[in-house]
């Protein structure tokens, strides 16, 4: 037998080691009778993912018809394959590849629920005492978003070749983003990557529990609206003019209402291409002018401060402060790093130019209370808590209970503002398709009155 160590050849860079190194990190290629040939685990599955897809169709050894694929690096490699599985006559082509699996447009994104679920598992497999690597391998083999699957084959392969996970899933910032990633490397450190992955589901959890509560409150007069539009669009273009017809027809003058609908509705159909043409380049303008600091900045102070929505924003963003910045410091993140990444995350400038302030304010040496009460943001209620946290050293703990708190707020806000709008927009549309009516019976009326 061959002693341990590094053997070089023409094509290969050949390892002889122990059979347990060779069953936990590296995969048998093939063995001769003076040397055995081995790649580590990661390079062979990377090679492996940029190998070719075969189609195949055959016989088995009972003479029955059988077809799939597999991976090779050639179509003697596939054939090689199929003689060993004692397929006979095997015919195999090359899988042609999807026209759009390339295009980021068309592949599926990750979402947040798949992210959730993602994290549950990991953590439940860890603490059972699983290894991270065959963690990640079941949950790859599992995951059916093929971005996500490939996603977590990458991540794997990079912990298999001696990454963190932290940094592993840096790589992928359209799927873990720096909250996730920050409280991972935290785990990491301190011992307790279970315990984190726990943490971040629920936090993950009540945030979008959060968002959905938000779009439930704008769906309903979301809809109204546009349905009010469609409504308006539909009898300005199509009904309108059949009644106008109809007066021109009488040849008396129109009562004023009418006159101004027939107008209105001439106007439409002379200019309803320039129109839709109009609302889409000014959606483009307004996505393009928010995208600027500056127009950024413009458009978050006006929605903090608008009638109704602003109070409901506000409260959103205190709710979602609070809870990351407790989640992060409960998971060991320190303060300075943590406040970087809630203010990151904040979702409205305004929200992180504050956290930012205060972060620098706290590099200085001073309590978190002071610049929260001086950044004009936050309610006194709110910083009067967090004085007393860090003044009795639990910080965290009441960052937790004041999110708490907020999120029954928000669910208070998102009724209230739920039970208002619906008779606003029922009297709205209401109003709105009876003035029409009304405006064009108005002439018939008249007539009727003369006769």
């Amino acid at each position: 037998p061959l002693t341990e160590g590094i053997y070089r050849t023409a094509r290969f860079q050949t390892l002889v080691i122990n059979k347990s190194m060779i069953y936990n990190r590296y995969h048998l290629l093939f063995k001769t009778s003076e040397v055995i040939i081995i790649i580590p685990l990661h390079v062979h599955q990377k090679l492996e993912a940029n190998m070719p897809v075969y189609v195949w169709k055959g016989k088995n050894s009972f003479g029955e018809k059988r077809k799939g694929e597999l991976e090779a690096p050639d179509q003697a490699g596939a054939l090689a394959q199929l003689k060993r599985l004692r397929i006979a006559d095997p015919t195999v082509k090359e899988k042609p590849k999807d026209l759009f699996e390339n295009i980021a447009f068309f592949k599926p994104k990750v979402s947040g629920k798949d992210i959730v679920i993602f994290t549950r598992q990991l953590s439940t497999m860890i603490n059972a005492g699983l290894p991270l690597v065959q963690g990640l391998e079941i949950l790859e083999k599992q995951q059916e978003n093929p971005t996500f699957k490939k996603a977590l084959g990458e991540i794997r392969a990079d912990v298999e070749a001696g990454s963190t996970l932290a940094d592993s899933m840096r790589k992928k910032p359209k799927v873990f983003d720096n909250l996730f990633t920050n409280m991972i490397e935290a785990g990491e450190t301190g011992g307790i990557l279970d315990t984190i992955l726990t943490r971040l589901a629920t936090f993950m959890e009540k945030s979008m529990a959060l968002k959905k509560k938000i779009k439930g409150a704008m769906t309903y007069p979301t809809i109204c609206l546009a349905i009010s539009i469609l409504i308006l669009i539909v009898i300005l273009v199509f009904v309108v003019p059949v009644f106008s017809k109809m007066f021109a027809d009488f040849g008396s003058t129109l009562p004023l209402p009418t006159q101004m609908v027939v107008d209105m509705s001439n106007f439409f159909k002379s200019n309803i291409i320039f129109m839709i043409i109009g609302i889409f380049a000014l959606i483009f303008a307004v996505k393009k002018f928010y995208a600027t600091e500056k127009g950024k900045f413009m458009i978050d102070k006006g929605l903090l401060h608008a009638p109704v929505i602003g109070m409901l924003l506000r409260k959103v963003a205190v709710a979602k402060f609070t809870r990351t910045l407790s989640t992060m410091l409960q998971s060991g993140v320190p303060i300075l790093e943590a406040l970087q990444v809630v203010a990151k995350t904040a979702g409205n400038k305004i929200i992180e130019n504050a956290v930012f302030r205060v972060g620098d304010s706290i590099a200085e040496g001073r309590p978190l209370a002071d610049p929260l009460e001086e950044c004009g943001v936050f309610p006194n209620m709110v910083i009067q808590m967090i004085n007393v946290g860090e003044s009795v050293g639990a910080l965290d703990a009441m960052l937790e209970k004041i999110a708490d708190f907020y999120d029954e707020e928000v669910d208070q806000a998102v009724e209230n503002l739920t039970a208002m709008i619906e008779p606003f927009m029922m009297v709205f549309l209401g109003g709105m398709i009876g003035g029409l009516v009304v405006a064009m019976y108005l002439p018939i009326f008249k007539i009727a009155s003369v006769v």
